[in-house]
């Protein structure tokens, strides 16, 4: 979303604008996926092989 501002709007105009674009965002809850996947290997070394696989 673009808001344009022009020269000479009011301060207040101005955090009136800002108050309704915030209250438009909707925010994610990312700590629900927290933990939710469980490795059995270090997850460095899979990296590593992954990037290695690019290489062959």
């Amino acid at each position: 979303m673009v808001t344009t501002i022009k020269k000479g709007t009011s301060r207040e105009k101005i955090m009136n604008i800002l108050r309704k674009r915030k209250s438009k965002t909707k925010g994610i809850d990312l700590k629900k996926y927290c933990g939710s996947i469980s490795l059995n290997e270090d997850p460095l070394e899979m990296q590593k092989k992954w990037r290695d696989e690019w290489d062959s």
